[in-house]
């Protein structure tokens, strides 16, 4: 199970970073990567740093299961296994389908002075971050076929990362790009899973003051 954790992360790395990427720049000419985190200390600066450390960790669980690390004892059990092994390759086939959904707008990271296109159709008119719902899937699967302390907290640090990125990066920016037509969407659709953590509705002036809430 080890082996086919890695080779699931490998795959599931390759479709969302790499090969997203070229086939974005094949259609667009601009690579769609975003990465300049700002100042270091600074918020975005801490989740992107806290994303990397869990991609990291990502691929540390698989290496070290198959390197003799024991699994976690509740874990345990085959049958743990092949059901993380089913979600694992239903994060990655949703990860691949939701980005494939962002058309030209997909992006990695956040350009504060740049504008594109507000997706709110497809998987985006179920939660506002399916892209972000489908990788936590996947690691919770990777988590459940190598069931160590590694991959439990790759999954812990990736679930931080991305709570940081949304509420403090990317919603405050979508909200100063889109204004009420973001504040309309965010309301009707859920942050991550249908209907939870909607924002308050356009006729809520300081709906931007409740992100962290």
């Amino acid at each position: 199970m080890a082996t086919a954790a890695l080779i699931v992360y490998v795959v599931a790395m390759g479709l969302a970073f790499g090969w997203r990427t070229v086939v974005h720049r094949r259609r667009t000419g601009d690579s769609g990567l975003r990465l300049d985190a700002g100042p270091a200390g600074s918020v975005a600066w801490w989740a992107k740093t806290a994303f990397v450390a869990a991609i990291a960790l990502g691929l540390a669980g698989p290496v070290a299961a198959a390197t003799g690390m024991a699994p976690l004892s509740v874990l345990d059990h085959p049958v743990v296994g092949a059901t993380g092994l089913v979600i694992a390759l239903s994060g990655t086939a949703a990860t691949l389908a939701a980005q494939l959904a962002m058309g030209a707008s997909w992006r990695i990271g956040v350009d504060a002075g740049e504008r594109t296109e507000l997706v709110t159709g497809g998987p985006f008119a179920l939660a506002r971050n399916p892209i972000f719902t489908a990788m936590i899937t996947t690691s919770a699967g990777l988590t459940l076929m190598v069931p160590n302390v590694v991959a439990l907290l790759a999954l812990v640090v990736l679930v931080a990362a991305i709570e940081l990125q949304v509420r403090a990066v990317e919603e405050p920016y979508l909200l100063a790009a889109h204004g009420r037509a973001y504040q309309g969407y965010a309301a009707r659709v859920g942050r991550f899973v249908p209907g939870v953590g909607r924002l308050p509705g356009t006729d809520t002036p300081s709906a931007p003051d409740h992100l962290l809430r």
